[in-house]
């Protein structure tokens, strides 16, 4: 429970609000190096290593290194080093891993948590400020503009635009700064301990969701908001 008034809430976009999940479709034809298709347990491993917030999920060369490295700074850094994930990853072929890349960065592939429309709904219905602060390479505002989302969201703070990542403090500092609050008044709401948790260095509280897939989290959002007074216990 947060001791300090909350007056604004900081959401992360990968694993907390939305989370890239792939339908049927998406792998289909989809064959590793020797021309077989690559089993569920493959696939699920695939999309793994395309949404880690933190970690380096393959082994790389200093050149891809520094790529993984400043991917969410870079929008060309972020392509050309997933690209060479996919391919270490068992996605030899260039056209299918160039496919898959296109919908990771594709916002309306995305798909929102059962919860994310009422968190933001309630936060903003509450007068509270509301932020999405996240270490992406492109741009996530369509996600929410196509279902109406961006309609309770004050500021999208993305690290490719601003030049910092999470957990640097700069890029928490960027955000507080734009929606005119104060960090021991903000909740950082995210899947990362080690990324976004680091808004616990520049003072604001921090709530940590588990990044599962959409139908397993139903309302750890809500949860969330309620844990750190935001929203009532019954809320």
């Amino acid at each position: 429970m947060t001791t300090n008034p909350i007056d604004a809430v900081l959401f992360d976009f990968s694993g907390t609000l939305f989370r890239l999940e792939q339908d049927e479709t998406w792998l289909d034809g989809l064959t590793d190096v020797h021309g077989d298709p690559l089993d569920i347990e493959a696939q699920a491993e695939l999309m793994r290593r395309m949404t880690a917030p933190v970690g380096q999920v393959v082994e790389l060369s200093d050149e891809y290194l520094h790529a993984w490295h400043h991917r969410d700074l870079d929008p060309d850094l972020h392509r050309k080093v997933y690209l060479e994930v996919l391919r270490r990853s068992g996605v030899p072929r260039v056209e299918q891993a160039k496919a898959l890349y296109d919908r990771l960065v594709d916002p309306e592939q995305w798909t929102p948590y059962p919860d994310t429309e009422a968190a933001l709904k309630a936060a903003a219905g509450r007068g509270l400020t509301v932020g999405v602060l996240s270490n992406i390479a492109f741009d996530i505002r369509p996600a929410f503009g196509q279902r109406g989302l961006d309609a309770y969201v004050d500021e999208f703070v993305l690290s490719y635009e601003v030049g910092a990542i999470k957990p640097q403090p700069e890029i928490f500092h960027t955000a507080l700064d734009r929606l005119g609050v104060a960090a021991e008044h903000t909740l950082m709401v995210g899947d990362s301990e080690e990324a976004d948790g680091g808004a616990r260095a520049v003072g604001c509280a921090f709530a940590l969701v588990e990044p599962l897939p959409t139908t397993e989290r139903p309302d750890a959002l809500l949860a969330a908001l309620r844990d750190h007074g935001v929203l009532d216990p019954t809320g």
